[in-house]
């Protein structure tokens, strides 16, 4: 996060709305950011022509060049991958080194320190290369040869000049140095030439384009139209394109530039759809894409990515991002971007996005606003065997809340056997991980309380009282507890880990008990049980925003989201099926006939699949998120199939078996029964654990 980007600040101070930053010089942090996981002769040359706008204004007229006799192909970018850095970082310098890795240098971390770290960050994997010099943060960088070069940066109390050489090994070496020391650049390549746009000498903003090769001086090739730091920078063939950015009037820049060095011809080429800086720009074939930004204000992060196509610089949407972001860095690999740290709406992250291009076409999903609003990938971050943070160190168990035994079960994923058996306060319903997964929680319906579990030892803690939790979930912050009151019926906003009660929400309707959330976080879907309704839930306004009444006899229980974020399937123990409804406009789309009793929704590790659960038909169906229909009916003869979730591995569909006492262990290749394993009597909302994903919502484990 930067502060106004105001010109009237101290030299060399970096304005900030927290307290005054620590020198980095006195506080090396690489380790505690490392990220592991996962130009050339002096003088100012005279400004360049800009074809059909003055050199000198922001709001220059846009030109087009000339049309190009072949259209290129027009894409989006999808998630295809999720990960988390070891730690959280914003503005690192980022570049490619070799085929398929991105070197990530400085940065500021989570405490809004600058670090001295340099890693390597790979397809799934990340590791610390090494310290830099001093730390930095707010440098640019660019693959020359072997090697990565950091170019400039700040480092708390002044500005860099610089430019530094980073190998494969992480060595570094001094390689040159910037005409005046400077920070908030961005870079790219062209031909083997660094250029280095804009930034920010500590006392005035650059209008420079720096050219810079290995082994000569550093010199200034053109000027901007207008000084700017923090543009969006990358390299299309031998032509560099500049979007957005920060300017001296206090406002961001809607501007993109296309420079071509061979010509030293510079050219406003189009519009952004909005004023942005902050934002990272990459390229795959001769589409650019502009990926997260802000606008003039703090905290402003867009998940927006705009697609510039050349070279006619025709501006399109290019897709989205999990969730807004500034402050990020992208680097193309192959045929895909690789997006790292930033900083989001509650701060600098620690995620790692890869982006894959698809075929820009329209939607195939029913023709409502559901089908035409944009496709995220809900479950980026669950793919098979991606745990992240404390799930890591998890023990692979099944914990079995037994209702009408007041115990729970605990059962080793590998052995199938039970490992552990402990009594519980009364009636529990639910075993729900923690939203930072670092504990297990029994929601103690009628007895009114809270058995903590620790998931490195399957043992219970504490019991800490709260009043009538039949099923709990996490605001996606983080932030509170949402405890599902059923029998007073109402939710409960409590502090997540005092449990201290923030605030009460009555429920227009009778049974409340299964929700979950929107794509973006901003709104819940919660069922209520009999009174067949789903209730719309203003999460951070704490507040409902309305009721849908579902067809005649329904008695929907649990719901999930689809994978691009479009449709929440609601299962009906009724009505034998699922009902599809867009939650935005809170209608219902359609239904899915499964089997009688239709009670749990789960989701495959690849989201091709949605598992549904009927309870009193003894069946799972399988059906698929794409073709929106029953795939597969895996029967289990004399069982009740309920709640539960699938392994960290995606290979064992794990049940309760609620009127049979006992939990089913199912394979997801081709519904086998693997394990039939006798538990108390009653068992409901088993928790298979660990599970992978960043946070938890709640529940049985619904992970994000």
């Amino acid at each position: 996060m930067r502060a106004a980007d105001r010109p009237t600040r101290s030299p060399g101070t970096r304005p900030r709305r927290r307290a005054k930053r620590l020198v980095a010089s006195a506080l090396p942090i690489g380790l505690l950011a490392f990220v592991g996981w996962v130009l050339l002769r002096g003088g100012h040359p005279a400004r360049p022509r800009l074809s059909g706008a003055p050199a000198t204004t922001e709001s220059a007229r846009t030109t087009s060049p000339p049309r190009s006799r072949r259209r290129p192909a027009r894409v989006v970018l999808a998630v295809a991958h999720a990960r988390l850095l070891a730690a959280p970082l914003q503005d690192a310098a980022a570049a490619r080194l070799g085929r398929d890795r991105v070197l990530l240098a400085g940065g500021l971390t989570a405490a809004d320190v600058s670090s001295d770290a340099v890693s390597i960050v790979g397809p799934g994997s990340g590791r610390l290369l090494g310290p830099l010099p001093s730390a930095l943060h707010d440098a640019a960088a660019v693959e020359l040869g072997a090697a990565v070069y950091v170019m400039g940066g700040g480092d708390g109390s002044r500005q860099l000049d610089q430019i530094l050489r980073i190998d494969a090994r992480g060595r570094t070496a001094v390689a040159g140095r910037l005409p005046a020391p400077s920070s908030d650049q961005a870079a790219a390549a062209v031909g083997g030439t660094a250029y280095v746009v804009g930034g920010f000498t500590g006392s005035h903003w650059l209008d420079s384009i720096v050219a810079w090769r290995p082994g000569e001086a550093a010199r200034v090739v053109a000027r901007l139209p207008t000084p700017v730091r923090y543009a969006a920078v990358t390299a299309v063939g031998d032509r560099l394109i500049i979007a957005g950015g920060s300017l001296p009037s206090g406002t961001a820049s809607r501007a993109v530039l296309l420079y071509d060095p061979a010509r030293r011809r510079l050219r406003r080429i189009a519009t952004l759809p909005a004023p942005t800086t902050h934002a990272a720009a990459a390229s795959l074939g001769q589409t650019v894409f502009v990926i997260g930004g802000r606008g003039s204000a703090l905290d402003t992060p867009t998940d927006r990515i705009v697609a510039i196509d050349l070279p006619g610089g025709r501006i399109r949407p290019g897709g989205r991002l999990p969730a807004p972001l500034s402050d990020l860095a992208a680097t193309t690999i192959g045929d895909h971007i690789l997006v790292a740290g930033g900083r989001g709406a509650q701060g600098t992250v620690a995620d790692v996005t890869e982006l894959t291009a698809r075929a820009a076409r329209p939607s195939t999903t029913a023709p409502t606003r559901a089908g035409t609003r944009r496709a995220v990938d809900v479950y980026a971050a669950d793919g098979a065997g991606r745990l992240t943070g404390a799930a890591r160190r998890a023990r692979p168990l099944v914990y079995v809340p037994n209702s009408q035994s007041d115990t729970v079960d605990v059962i080793d994923q590998r052995t199938f056997r039970i490992v552990e058996h402990f009594a519980v306060g009364g009636l529990p319903q639910h075993v729900v991980p923690a939203w930072d997964l670092q504990t297990l929680y029994v929601t103690n319906d009628t007895g009114n309380s809270l058995t903590t579990i620790d998931p490195h030892t399957g043992r219970p803690g504490r019991t800490i009282p709260v009043a009538d939790p039949y099923n709990m979930y996490f605001t996606p912050d983080g932030r509170y507890a949402i405890v599902v009151a059923e029998r007073l019926a109402r939710l409960d906003f409590r502090d997540s880990h005092t449990f201290r009660l923030h605030r009460s929400v009555p429920m227009p309707c009778r049974g409340v008990d299964h929700l979950d959330f929107s794509a973006d976080g901003s709104y819940a879907l919660a069922s209520c049980e009999f009174s067949g309704q789903l209730v719309k839930l203003d999460v951070a306004r704490e507040r409902v925003l309305g009721a849908l009444a579902l067809p005649g006899g329904s008695m929907p229980q649990d719901v999930k989201l689809s994978p691009d974020g479009r449709v929440f399937y609601v299962a009906d123990m009724m009505g034998g099926g699922v009902w599809e409804v867009d939650g935005d406009l809170l209608r219902v789309l359609g239904f899915i006939r499964t089997g009688a009793g239709a009670h749990g929704l789960y989701v495959s590790r690849d989201e091709r699949y949605l598992y549904v659960t009927n309870r009193s038909a003894g069946t799972i169906s399988v059906v698929s998120f794409r073709r929106r229909r029953v795939l597969a009916t895996w029967r289990i003869p004399g069982g009740s199939p309920d709640m539960g979730n699938v392994s960290a591995d995606g290979k064992v569909l794990w049940l309760s078996g609620r009127y049979s006492g006992e939990v089913y262990a199912i394979s997801t290749a081709n519904g086998r029964l693997l394990a039939r394993i006798p538990v108390g009597r009653g068992p409901h909302g088993l928790c298979v654990w660990p599970q992978p994903g960043r946070y938890s919502l709640g529940h049985t484990g619904i992970l994000r």
